[in-house]
């Protein structure tokens, strides 16, 4: 499998807990001996059982459940925060754990990324810390030690997934349009996790999440601050956190159409820390098929001005488009659509808590992105042929192959476009060939 490579060897001990990442990009470029954080974590059971759920979120694939050996998060240190993520081995999970500020003390948090391989020896001992115990972080030129006087493992780094970078791209538009539909009080959100059903489940458990005065329920029928649920088994991992969670919030998109597959996520809030998990609207249906950043990828404008931006990104852990735009001389809407290309990349993420983007460091390869994204590809080949034609009646004509298709770009109601593709996902997959084709054309006249 491609992936993005950061390399370091790792060994294994048994009187000390560590777990080392490899060599990150930092706001000074890439180093050898990057220095994220040093200091203590203030819960280290709720530090380290999170990192174990991301382990069992990345290892599992939940669409016919398979095992897999696949265990390697994405690290992130903003100067207020470390971040890391994943996403399930059949990529339809999303999971983020934020560890806040309060959640870190004695040390000072830096900038960088890195990823990070968890193996089962290391999700053992992290399942083994207690809140009692004392644990330190460092996050260095060993990578990121977490040391009790226990245990100790040190762990390989791991290429990261070609598909990542996809599905980070794609996770972080779809989750900008979500919104928060019901809150859970602490003992609320401890039953809700209580009745999880287990990774391995083969029923169906789709409907809409409804709240009551002692946890939240699957109904059969949309009800006034309900969240559509596909495959509720895909939150199981969130269980490892049922007797440290303060508070649950459910998000779903908007939708004039409740009755249609959503995207939704789980926050939990948890002690100077949050967990995330994220679902796609089908359960077999992966984040890095979603295809919701191609018409952001086709503009000429957004890539350059993306290649502007990303370079003067420094890990913030919140981006403001107003605040960059008047830095950089650009318009809301030029950052904004910059933004999206540089998401599409796996450099900027999007949490829905904050409702804004963050800056995560990872190489970038606009011609991968490119690659990645076949439609856009076949579009500008398109456009190359002449296969475009416009109208007086609003209506582009595109030719491809031996058929002609009718698009209509609409930026109010949505673009639409009479091929097979666009009929049967409805715009749901992201656009057509044909519909970008189009929007080439009229960028370009």
């Amino acid at each position: 499998m491609q992936g993005r490579a950061f390399g370091r060897s790792t060994t294994i001990s048994d009187d000390r807990l560590a777990l080392a990442l490899a060599p990150a990009l930092t706001r000074d470029g890439l180093q050898g001996d990057p220095s994220f954080f040093h200091g203590f974590a203030t819960r280290p059971d709720v530090v380290a059982h999170g990192l174990v759920a991301l382990a069992d979120v990345t290892a599992t694939r939940y669409f016919n459940y398979v095992p897999s050996d696949q265990r390697d998060p994405v690290l992130t240190a903003h100067g207020d925060r470390l971040r890391a993520e994943c996403f399930s081995a059949c990529n339809a999970v999303y999971a983020r754990l934020d560890i806040l500020g309060a959640g870190l003390d004695g040390g000072e948090i830096g900038f960088g990324t890195t990823n990070v391989d968890i193996t089962t020896d290391t999700r053992r001992a992290l399942a083994a810390v207690s809140r009692n115990e004392l644990m330190h972080l460092d996050v260095g030129v060993d990578g990121l030690r977490v040391a009790t006087l226990a245990r100790q493992s040190a762990e390989r780094p791991v290429q990261m997934p070609q598909r990542w970078v996809r599905a980070l791209g794609n996770a972080a538009e779809l989750h900008r349009g979500l919104r928060p539909v019901f809150t859970l009080g602490r003992e609320a959100s401890r039953a809700f996790l209580a009745s999880l059903p287990n990774a391995t489940t083969r029923g169906r458990y789709d409907g809409w999440l409804t709240p009551t005065r002692t946890g939240a329920k699957l109904e059969r029928r949309p009800m006034k601050g309900t969240v559509r649920v596909a495959g509720l088994h895909r939150l199981a991992a969130a269980r490892r956190m049922m007797t440290h969670v303060v508070g649950l919030t459910a998000y779903t998109a908007e939708s004039d159409t409740p009755d249609e597959p959503g995207i939704s996520l789980f926050e939990l809030e948890l002690p100077g820390a949050r967990l995330s998990l994220g679902l796609t609207g089908v359960t077999w249906r992966a984040f890095s098929g979603e295809g919701s950043l191609l018409g952001s990828l086709a503009g000429a404008q957004a890539t350059a001005d993306a290649t502007a931006l990303g370079n003067r990104l420094g890990f913030e852990p919140v981006l403001d488009p107003g605040a960059l735009g008047r830095r950089w001389r650009l318009s809301v809407e030029r950052v904004e659509s910059a933004l999206l290309v540089l998401a599409a990349s796996g450099r900027v993420g999007w949490d829905p808590h904050e409702s804004a983007w963050f800056h995560r460091q990872l190489p970038h390869d606009q011609q991968q992105v490119e690659r990645d994204n076949p439609r856009i590809l076949a579009a500008r080949e398109l456009v190359r042929n002449g296969s475009v034609e416009t109208s007086a009646d609003g209506v582009l004509r595109v030719h491809s192959g031996s058929a002609t298709y009718r698009v209509r770009l609409d930026t109010e109601r949505g673009d639409r476009c009479s091929c097979r593709w666009f009929i049967r996902y409805d715009g749901g997959r992201g656009p057509c060939k044909h519909v970008l084709a189009a929007r080439l054309t009229t960028e370009r006249n």
